[in-house]
């Protein structure tokens, strides 16, 4: 995957890349919006620094840790990736509360077209705003989307210091092993 210079970077404000998705998902993840790297390329989580793939490799999701320009083999593994706004920008905050709350119906339709077991959002503001629920902490929610459990994560974002990439990859794992089905004895 070649670095995007300035330019491209410029041009990328504003546009949209595809989802990762496929009906009946084990988990879908949903970001907030594609940064401009990730719109410059066209995948998801793609700026270097980002604790997205790091993350999903360290807590047992994928047995190897993929690159942004492999995301399409998060399929093989029950696994998507969509947004709540399709719209690149350089920061989540340029997105208005209005833009959240409409990507969140976007999202429900998504869900209904496609029902994934869970949906885990990865942003607790952004769910909080797009699903009007001011009181939404990290782990699974109260409520489902229809028959899909939801699961708010910490944003990967190398601007989220909160978090490192192991204690991403423990709140990733805690997903994890809620979407894995207990094993037949």
């Amino acid at each position: 995957m070649s670095r995007p210079t300035k330019e491209d970077l410029a041009a990328a404000h504003g546009r949209a890349i595809p989802d990762v998705i496929a009906p009946r998902l084990r988990v879908l993840f949903c970001g907030i919006n594609p940064g401009l790297w990730s719109a410059a390329t066209g995948h998801h989580f793609a700026r270097p620094g980002n604790r997205f793939w790091p993350a999903l490799h360290r807590s047992g999701f994928t047995p190897r840790q993929l690159r942004p320009d492999e995301q399409a083999e998060l399929l093989t593994y029950g696994l998507g990736i969509t947004n709540l706004v399709a719209r690149g920008t350089a920061r989540a905050d340029e997105l208005t509360p209005a833009e959240l709350v409409l990507g969140g119906q976007a999202l429900r339709d998504k869900i209904a077209a496609n029902r994934p077991a869970w949906l885990a959002v990865v942003g607790v503001t952004a769910y909080r705003v797009a699903f009007a629920d001011r009181t939404a902490a990290l782990g699974e929610q109260p409520g489902k989307l229809g028959t899909t459990r939801v699961w708010v994560l910490p944003n990967p974002s190398g601007l989220n210091a909160h978090f490192t990439v192991g204690t991403l990859a423990a709140e990733f794992a805690r997903l994890r092993e809620a979407a894995t089905p207990p094993r037949a004895s």
